[in-house]
Protein backbone atom coordinates (compact mmCIF):
# COMPACT_ATOMS: atom_id res chain seq x y z
CA UNK A 1 0.00 0.00 0.00
CA UNK A 2 3.06 2.26 0.95
CA UNK A 3 4.99 1.94 -2.48
CA UNK A 4 1.47 2.38 -4.39
CA UNK A 5 0.93 5.53 -2.28
CA UNK A 6 4.93 6.84 -3.16
CA UNK A 7 4.15 6.08 -6.92
CA UNK A 8 0.72 7.76 -6.91
CA UNK A 9 0.17 11.20 -8.73
CA UNK A 10 1.28 13.89 -6.13
CA UNK A 11 -0.98 15.59 -3.79
CA UNK A 12 -1.99 19.59 -4.18
CA UNK A 13 -1.48 21.30 -1.13
CA UNK A 14 -1.82 24.70 0.37
CA UNK A 15 -0.59 26.83 2.94
CA UNK A 16 -1.46 30.07 5.06
CA UNK A 17 0.62 32.67 5.51
CA UNK A 18 1.04 35.24 8.12
CA UNK A 19 0.31 37.73 5.86
CA UNK A 20 -3.09 35.47 4.70
CA UNK A 21 -2.09 34.87 1.00
CA UNK A 22 -1.64 31.19 -0.12
CA UNK A 23 1.60 29.20 -0.90
CA UNK A 24 0.81 26.61 -3.48
CA UNK A 25 2.41 23.06 -3.18
CA UNK A 26 2.68 19.55 -4.11
CA UNK A 27 3.02 16.45 -1.94
CA UNK A 28 5.18 13.10 -2.99
CA UNK A 29 4.49 10.00 -0.56
CA UNK A 30 3.22 9.65 3.01
CA UNK A 31 2.61 12.56 5.29
CA UNK A 32 3.59 10.20 8.23
CA UNK A 33 7.20 9.71 6.53
CA UNK A 34 10.32 12.09 7.53
CA UNK A 35 9.28 15.47 5.65
CA UNK A 36 11.72 17.21 3.02
CA UNK A 37 10.58 20.78 1.94
CA UNK A 38 11.69 21.68 -1.50
CA UNK A 39 11.98 25.56 -2.06
CA UNK A 40 13.02 26.90 -6.13
CA UNK A 41 14.93 29.53 -7.18
CA UNK A 42 13.77 33.14 -8.41
CA UNK A 43 11.64 32.80 -11.64
CA UNK A 44 11.31 29.15 -11.01
CA UNK A 45 8.51 26.91 -9.63
CA UNK A 46 7.83 24.02 -7.57
CA UNK A 47 7.64 21.69 -10.75
CA UNK A 48 11.42 22.28 -11.32
CA UNK A 49 11.35 19.66 -8.28
CA UNK A 50 9.31 16.90 -9.97
CA UNK A 51 11.79 14.49 -10.55
CA UNK A 52 13.72 14.86 -7.36
CA UNK A 53 10.84 14.92 -5.54
CA UNK A 54 9.36 11.66 -6.80
CA UNK A 55 12.68 9.93 -5.98
CA UNK A 56 12.47 10.99 -2.68
CA UNK A 57 9.42 9.85 -2.09
CA UNK A 58 10.14 6.41 -3.63
CA UNK A 59 12.50 6.37 -1.00
CA UNK A 60 10.76 6.68 2.32
CA UNK A 61 10.50 10.59 2.28
CA UNK A 62 7.73 12.94 2.15
CA UNK A 63 8.34 15.75 -0.59
CA UNK A 64 6.88 18.33 -0.67
CA UNK A 65 7.64 21.13 -3.59
CA UNK A 66 6.43 24.61 -2.79
CA UNK A 67 5.79 27.49 -5.15
CA UNK A 68 7.22 30.58 -2.76
CA UNK A 69 5.18 33.79 -2.72
CA UNK A 70 4.89 35.40 -6.10
CA UNK A 71 5.77 32.74 -7.77
CA UNK A 72 3.56 29.52 -9.59
CA UNK A 73 0.26 29.30 -7.99
CA UNK A 74 1.13 30.72 -4.74
CA UNK A 75 -0.09 34.38 -3.88
CA UNK A 76 1.32 37.75 -4.85
CA UNK A 77 2.59 40.21 -2.37
CA UNK A 78 -0.29 42.75 -2.13
CA UNK A 79 2.06 45.51 -1.68
CA UNK A 80 4.37 44.23 -4.40
CA UNK A 81 7.51 44.08 -1.97
CA UNK A 82 9.46 41.17 -1.46
CA UNK A 83 11.78 40.71 1.17
CA UNK A 84 14.23 37.94 2.48
CA UNK A 85 12.00 38.31 5.79
CA UNK A 86 8.99 37.56 4.17
CA UNK A 87 9.94 34.27 2.68
CA UNK A 88 11.82 33.30 6.19
CA UNK A 89 8.46 33.22 7.92
CA UNK A 90 6.59 31.54 4.85
CA UNK A 91 9.59 28.73 5.18
CA UNK A 92 8.32 28.73 8.62
CA UNK A 93 4.20 28.15 8.46
CA UNK A 94 5.35 25.10 6.09
CA UNK A 95 7.72 23.30 8.45
CA UNK A 96 5.45 24.38 11.28
CA UNK A 97 2.67 22.27 9.23
CA UNK A 98 5.13 19.07 9.51
CA UNK A 99 5.04 16.03 11.98
CA UNK A 100 8.05 16.80 12.01
CA UNK A 101 11.30 18.60 11.97
CA UNK A 102 11.78 18.61 8.45
CA UNK A 103 14.83 18.73 5.69
CA UNK A 104 15.26 21.70 3.42
CA UNK A 105 16.68 21.71 -0.19
CA UNK A 106 17.05 24.74 -1.04
CA UNK A 107 18.19 26.14 -4.66
CA UNK A 108 19.44 29.74 -4.86
CA UNK A 109 16.82 31.81 -3.22
CA UNK A 110 15.12 28.76 -1.23
CA UNK A 111 18.74 28.26 0.07
CA UNK A 112 19.40 32.13 0.69
CA UNK A 113 15.77 31.63 2.68
CA UNK A 114 16.87 28.21 4.03
CA UNK A 115 20.17 29.21 5.54
CA UNK A 116 19.04 32.65 6.85
CA UNK A 117 16.07 31.13 8.59
CA UNK A 118 17.67 28.24 10.36
CA UNK A 119 21.48 30.32 11.06
CA UNK A 120 19.47 33.45 12.28
CA UNK A 121 17.25 31.00 14.59
CA UNK A 122 15.48 29.18 16.40
CA UNK A 123 16.41 26.17 14.52
CA UNK A 124 13.56 24.62 12.94
CA UNK A 125 15.33 22.38 10.32
CA UNK A 126 16.67 18.76 10.84
CA UNK A 127 19.30 19.46 7.85
CA UNK A 128 19.74 22.12 5.00
CA UNK A 129 20.81 21.21 1.61
CA UNK A 130 21.72 24.54 -0.45
CA UNK A 131 21.92 23.69 -4.03
CA UNK A 132 24.83 26.69 -6.22
CA UNK A 133 24.17 28.81 -3.41
CA UNK A 134 26.76 30.40 -0.78
CA UNK A 135 27.28 33.93 1.37
CA UNK A 136 29.81 34.93 -1.00
CA UNK A 137 28.32 34.46 -5.32
CA UNK A 138 29.50 36.11 -8.73
CA UNK A 139 28.10 38.88 -9.23
CA UNK A 140 28.05 38.94 -13.31
CA UNK A 141 26.39 35.60 -12.84
CA UNK A 142 23.55 37.03 -10.45
CA UNK A 143 23.42 40.12 -13.48
CA UNK A 144 23.04 37.20 -16.39
CA UNK A 145 20.05 35.61 -13.85
CA UNK A 146 18.34 38.91 -13.87
CA UNK A 147 18.65 39.90 -17.40
CA UNK A 148 17.02 36.85 -18.32
CA UNK A 149 14.27 37.00 -15.46
CA UNK A 150 13.41 40.43 -17.10
CA UNK A 151 13.52 39.52 -21.07
CA UNK A 152 10.11 40.58 -21.96
CA UNK A 153 9.02 40.51 -18.59
CA UNK A 154 6.40 43.29 -20.09
CA UNK A 155 5.82 42.84 -23.50
CA UNK A 156 5.58 38.95 -23.19
CA UNK A 157 5.83 36.20 -25.89
CA UNK A 158 3.77 35.68 -28.49
CA UNK A 159 3.41 31.94 -27.84
CA UNK A 160 5.69 29.03 -26.26
CA UNK A 161 7.90 28.49 -29.01
CA UNK A 162 9.22 32.42 -28.32
CA UNK A 163 9.77 31.29 -24.58
CA UNK A 164 11.49 28.41 -25.25
CA UNK A 165 13.78 30.13 -27.68
CA UNK A 166 14.99 32.84 -24.80
CA UNK A 167 15.56 30.16 -22.36
CA UNK A 168 17.61 28.02 -25.23
CA UNK A 169 19.68 31.16 -25.70
CA UNK A 170 20.42 31.61 -22.34
CA UNK A 171 21.52 27.52 -21.76
CA UNK A 172 22.93 26.86 -24.64
CA UNK A 173 24.51 23.41 -22.76
CA UNK A 174 21.18 21.83 -22.05
CA UNK A 175 19.18 20.31 -24.86
CA UNK A 176 15.89 21.63 -25.78
CA UNK A 177 13.30 19.53 -25.01
CA UNK A 178 10.98 17.72 -27.52
CA UNK A 179 7.96 18.36 -25.95
CA UNK A 180 7.06 21.67 -24.60
CA UNK A 181 4.40 20.90 -22.07
CA UNK A 182 6.63 21.65 -19.40
CA UNK A 183 7.48 24.92 -19.81
CA UNK A 184 3.57 26.00 -20.39
CA UNK A 185 3.85 25.78 -16.14
CA UNK A 186 6.56 28.54 -16.04
CA UNK A 187 3.96 30.74 -18.17
CA UNK A 188 0.42 32.65 -17.91
CA UNK A 189 -1.50 33.53 -20.56
CA UNK A 190 -2.89 36.62 -20.43
CA UNK A 191 -5.85 38.44 -21.62
CA UNK A 192 -4.52 40.09 -24.73
CA UNK A 193 -3.41 36.47 -25.72
CA UNK A 194 0.46 37.31 -24.89
CA UNK A 195 2.28 34.77 -22.57
CA UNK A 196 4.14 35.94 -19.42
CA UNK A 197 6.47 34.31 -17.05
CA UNK A 198 4.38 33.01 -13.88
CA UNK A 199 6.08 35.30 -11.48
CA UNK A 200 5.26 38.63 -9.97
CA UNK A 201 7.28 41.30 -11.94
CA UNK A 202 8.08 42.87 -8.86
CA UNK A 203 10.06 40.29 -7.62
CA UNK A 204 13.07 41.90 -10.23
CA UNK A 205 13.35 44.32 -7.25
CA UNK A 206 13.80 41.83 -4.80
CA UNK A 207 17.14 39.87 -6.81
CA UNK A 208 19.16 43.45 -6.74
CA UNK A 209 19.24 42.98 -2.95
CA UNK A 210 21.15 39.41 -4.27
CA UNK A 211 23.94 41.92 -4.69
CA UNK A 212 24.18 43.90 -1.64
CA UNK A 213 27.44 43.50 0.83
CA UNK A 214 24.45 43.90 3.21
CA UNK A 215 23.19 40.55 2.49
CA UNK A 216 26.55 38.55 2.16
CA UNK A 217 27.33 39.50 5.42
CA UNK A 218 23.75 38.08 6.63
CA UNK A 219 24.50 34.84 5.04
CA UNK A 220 28.02 34.76 6.34
CA UNK A 221 26.67 35.29 9.92
CA UNK A 222 24.05 32.70 9.77
CA UNK A 223 26.57 30.01 8.48
CA UNK A 224 28.27 30.79 10.90
CA UNK A 225 25.78 29.08 13.13
CA UNK A 226 24.73 26.27 11.69
CA UNK A 227 24.73 23.63 13.87
CA UNK A 228 22.31 20.84 11.98
CA UNK A 229 23.50 18.72 8.93
CA UNK A 230 24.46 20.64 5.87
CA UNK A 231 25.04 19.85 2.44
CA UNK A 232 26.22 22.27 -0.10
CA UNK A 233 25.80 21.18 -4.21
CA UNK A 234 27.63 23.09 -6.34
CA UNK A 235 27.01 22.79 -9.92
CA UNK A 236 30.37 22.21 -11.54
CA UNK A 237 29.69 24.35 -14.65
CA UNK A 238 28.27 27.17 -12.22
CA UNK A 239 28.51 31.17 -13.34
CA UNK A 240 27.04 32.48 -9.96
CA UNK A 241 29.19 30.01 -7.25
CA UNK A 242 32.51 29.27 -7.79
CA UNK A 243 35.33 26.67 -6.37
CA UNK A 244 36.63 29.81 -3.97
CA UNK A 245 33.03 30.25 -3.19
CA UNK A 246 32.33 26.59 -1.95
CA UNK A 247 35.74 26.66 0.14
CA UNK A 248 34.89 29.59 2.04
CA UNK A 249 31.78 28.43 3.14
CA UNK A 250 32.66 25.04 3.96
CA UNK A 251 35.46 27.06 5.73
CA UNK A 252 32.51 28.63 7.66
CA UNK A 253 30.99 25.41 8.03
CA UNK A 254 33.64 22.79 8.73
CA UNK A 255 30.98 19.62 9.13
CA UNK A 256 29.23 20.46 6.04
CA UNK A 257 29.42 17.88 3.11
CA UNK A 258 30.08 18.80 -0.35
CA UNK A 259 29.55 17.61 -3.77
CA UNK A 260 30.18 19.01 -6.86
CA UNK A 261 28.33 18.12 -10.05
CA UNK A 262 30.10 18.41 -12.90
CA UNK A 263 28.11 18.48 -16.15
CA UNK A 264 25.59 20.79 -14.21
CA UNK A 265 25.14 25.21 -14.53
CA UNK A 266 23.36 26.80 -11.91
CA UNK A 267 19.91 24.95 -12.07
CA UNK A 268 21.91 21.89 -10.76
CA UNK A 269 18.11 19.67 -10.39
CA UNK A 270 17.08 20.56 -13.69
CA UNK A 271 20.44 20.54 -15.38
CA UNK A 272 21.53 17.03 -14.57
CA UNK A 273 18.60 15.08 -12.45
CA UNK A 274 20.43 11.61 -11.42
CA UNK A 275 23.47 13.01 -9.80
CA UNK A 276 21.59 15.19 -8.11
CA UNK A 277 19.40 12.65 -6.71
CA UNK A 278 22.21 10.54 -5.55
CA UNK A 279 24.36 12.89 -3.77
CA UNK A 280 20.97 14.05 -2.43
CA UNK A 281 19.89 10.82 -0.99
CA UNK A 282 22.97 9.77 0.14
CA UNK A 283 23.22 12.75 2.88
CA UNK A 284 20.00 11.80 3.93
CA UNK A 285 20.32 8.22 4.04
CA UNK A 286 23.07 8.43 6.17
CA UNK A 287 21.12 11.08 8.69
CA UNK A 288 18.09 8.99 9.16
CA UNK A 289 20.10 5.45 9.32
CA UNK A 290 22.34 7.43 12.60
CA UNK A 291 19.13 8.00 14.37
CA UNK A 292 17.51 4.82 14.07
Amino acid sequence: MHDLRRRSDPAELRFPTDDHIELAAHGWGLPEDPPVILLHGGGQTRHAWKNTARELAAQGFYAMAVDLRGHGDSGWSPDGKYTIERFMADLRCVAAACRQPPVLIGASLGGITGLVAQGEGPPFLAALVLVDVTPTIQHSGVEKIRQFMGAQVVEGFANVEDAADVIAAYLPQRARPQSLAGLKKNLRRHADGRYRWHWDPALLDFTDQSLTPALSGRLTTAARCLKCPVLLVRGGASELVSPADAERFLALVPHARYADISDAGHMVACDVNDQFGTAVLDFLTGIFLKRQ
